[in-house]
C-alpha cells in the first residue's frame, strides 16, 4: 500500500509519524528522573543497539547494505544530528520544556536559508516576512528566559535548531536515503555521555522509560524525518518538527503540570501562527499556480 503513494505523500505520511514520535521525547527523558549524562548516554546506546540490530537483519535478508548506507554524505549528517542530541538534551535540563521546543521552531527558518544557499533554492518573499515575525517570537523567549536564569538552555536550543537544519540540508542535497545516518549518529552521544560518566556511573531512577525513548520512538522518529529529505524539500521536511513544538508542552503540563510562563507563550504563539499563515499561503500560491498552469 506505501508503494502505491506518491513521493509526496510517502514524505508526508513519513514526516508526520515522526514528528509524532518525537513530540514524546522530552516526557520520556523528564520520567526517566536521571542526570543528564546518564540519561544521554542510556538514550544513545538503546538506539545504536536497534540500529545494528536492523541492520544485521537487513544483511542477513538481501545480502547487502548497499541500499540503505548513505555513503560518505551520511558523515556530516551524522555528525549534525550526533550534535543537535547533544544540545537537545542538555537545553532540557537547563531551560523548561517550552522554550526548548518553541525555539526548535526556528529549524525551518534556519533550513530555508540554508537551502537558499547552498541548493540555490531562493525562498518566497513570504518566507522571509515569516522569519521577520519568528525572530521577534524567540526574542520574546529568549528576554524571559534571562530573566528567568535560563540563558544557557534556550542558546543551546538554539544551536540543536540550527544542526538539525544543517542535517537535514545536506540529506535534502544528497537525495539519498539518511535513515541510518541519524541512527548511528548516536555513537557521538553515547560517547560524550560515557565519558562524563566514568567517575561517577549512570544514575537513572526510571531506566525503562529513557530505554523505551532509545529504544523505540527515536529510531522511529529519526528515520522517518531524515528519509523524508527523499520525498519532500528540506524547508517541508523541517515544518514536521514543529509537531514537538507544539504537542510536548501539553505532554509536559498533562504530565508534570509545568506551565509555560505567559512570555514563553506569547512567544509560542508568534512562532506557531507565523508558520501557519505561511503554509496556508504556500498552499494557495500552488494551488494558484496549478490552475493557471
Amino acid at each position: 500500500m506505501f508503494s502505491n503513494l506518491s513521493d509526496h505523500r510517502k514524505g508526508l505520511l513519513l514526516t508526520t509519524f515522526g514528528g509524532l514520535a518525537l513530540s514524546m521525547d522530552i516526557p520520556l527523558i523528564r520520567l526517566s528522573s536521571g542526570d543528564v549524562w546518564s540519561v544521554l548516554s542510556a538514550r544513545s546506546l538503546a538506539t545504536i543497539v536497534v540500529a545494528l540490530t536492523v541492520l544485521v537483519i537487513i544483511r542477513r535478508v538481501t545480502g547487502s547494505l548497499r541500499s540503505v548506507l548513505p555513503g560518505w554524505l551520511g558523515l556530516p549528517v551524522g555528525l549534525f544530528y550526533g550534535l543537535t542530541t547533544i544540545t537537545f538534551l542538555l537545553a532540557v535540563y537547563y531551560t523548561t520544556a517550552a522554550n526548548v521546543v518553541f525555539i526548535i521552531a526556528l529549524n525551518p527558518m534556519f533550513t530555508a536559508l540554508l537551502s537558499w544557499i547552498f541548493l540555490k533554492e531562493r525562498p518566497a518573499l513570504s518566507t522571509f516576512v515569516t522569519m521577520a515575525v519568528m525572530l521577534l517570537g524567540v526574542g520574546l523567549i529568549v528576554g524571559d528566559g534571562m530573566e528567568g536564569g535560563h540563558l544557557l538552555g534556550d542558546a543551546l536550543s538554539v544551536l540543536a535548531s540550527f544542526s538539525i537544519a544543517c542535517a537535514i540540508t545536506i540529506g535534502r542535497a544528497s537525495r539519498r536515503d539518511m535513515g541510518f545516518a541519524s541512527l548511528l549518529s548516536a555513537i557521538i552521544p553515547a560517547a560524550a555521555g560515557l565519558y562524563h560518566l566514568v567517575p561517577s556511573g549512570f544514575s537513572i531512577d526510571q531506566p525503562g522509560w529513557i530505554l523505551l525513548d532509545g529504544a523505540v520512538l527515536m529510531p522511529l522518529s529519526f528515520w522517518c524525518l531524515a528519509t523524508g529529505t527523499r520525498f519532500l524539500s528540506a524547508p517541508e521536511v523541517a515544518m514536521f518538527y514543529l509537531l514537538e513544538t507544539i504537542l510536548a508542552p501539553i505532554w509536559v503540563w498533562l504530565i508534570f503540570a509545568e506551565a509555560p510562563t505567559n512570555m514563553a507563550l506569547a512567544g509560542g504563539a508568534i512562532l506557531i501562527l507565523a508558520l501557519g499563515a505561511h503554509s496556508l499561503w504556500q498552499a494557495r500560491v500552488r494551488t494558484r499556480a496549478a490552475i493557471a498552469g
